[in-house]
């Protein structure tokens, strides 16, 4: 399948013309925020949250943000323009639209793309690896999903040219903290937890249905202060994402401070992780835009 078409500011355009400018500030100096959503049989997945954290991003940046009914007409002739995706993901970006080579602003109108992309689907376990590097959770842009995306490009680098598909931050406290692109989950005995806001992570809005709807049947999921060293000692660890769902964790590992990776360790996909994955696929099955 072939992407054919995106919309760029306010249109439909071939990729071929998919353009924009240089001076365009979130090409100079990253001045942007997105949203990466999930698409399945050609429908998009938890529209509404994902256009409520897209506006949360874009206030704490002091972006202006596009009209929601523009942005979803937008998403609709994409997704009618082009093939239909039986799985992937649709991206919305907004920037501060376009200004001088340096970080001030300009008053221009924000640039909004849409794009689509069709992807392989996850093996059914994945491996992830614990890097040195931290999140900053004193940052102003702690909990923004914004366009200032090279630490990650960075640590996934590093964890993919290890074996593992995901790279783990701490805060600069030593929490725990969040993956380049998902949240992360532990399981120890009865209890299952994860880290809170405190660590500066994003709130996944798979993570936050995971946990709606696991204790909607039954389970506790806390939210709390997460030594890295409870990796080491929990039964079970998954990371979620818009496109992963709840993935269960088959290896983990720690890369030290001279790129050595260290303390590996396997684990069993469980039953805890199972149970709300399956929780999870029902509901999204039933609820296109809970």
């Amino acid at each position: 399948m072939t992407v054919t078409h995106f919309w760029i500011k306010d249109e439909l355009v071939p990729i071929v013309d998919a353009k924009v400018s240089v001076l365009d500030h979130g090409f100079t100096v990253a001045d942007g925020v997105f949203e990466t959503l999930l698409v399945s049989d050609g429908k998009v997945f938890a529209l509404d949250r994902h256009l409520a954290r897209l506006a949360k991003s874009a206030s704490g940046l002091g972006i202006s943000m596009p009209d929601s009914v523009k942005i979803s007409n937008g998403i609709t002739q994409v997704l009618q323009k082009n093939p239909k995706v039986d799985f992937g993901r649709l991206r919305i970006t907004v920037t501060s639209g376009a200004g001088p080579l340096g970080s001030d602003r300009t008053s221009a109108e924000p640039t909004l793309v849409i794009s689509l992309a069709e992807q392989a689907t996850w093996p059914a376990t994945t491996k992830v690896l614990l890097v040195p590097w931290t999140r900053n959770e004193n940052s102003p842009l702690a909990g923004l999903k914004t366009t200032s995306y090279a630490e990650n490009v960075y640590a996934l680098d590093a964890a993919k040219s290890q074996g593992f598909s995901e790279a783990i931050f701490c805060d600069t406290s030593g929490r725990l903290c969040e993956g380049t692109g998902s949240n992360i989950f532990l399981v120890k005995g009865d209890q299952i937890f994860t880290p809170s806001d405190a660590s500066g992570l994003l709130r996944g809005i798979t993570r936050d249905l995971v946990i709606e709807w696991a204790n909607d049947s039954g389970f506790v999921i806390v939210e709390r202060d997460v030594d890295p060293s409870e990796l080491w000692d929990a039964d079970e660890v998954f990371i979620t994402s818009s496109t992963r769902d709840v993935h269960p964790v088959s290896e983990l590992a720690r890369l030290d401070s001279s790129g050595n990776v260290v303390d590996r360790k396997t684990l069993a996909p469980g039953l805890v992780t199972e149970k709300l994955g399956n929780i999870f696929l029902t509901q999204r099955a039933e609820k296109l835009n809970p």
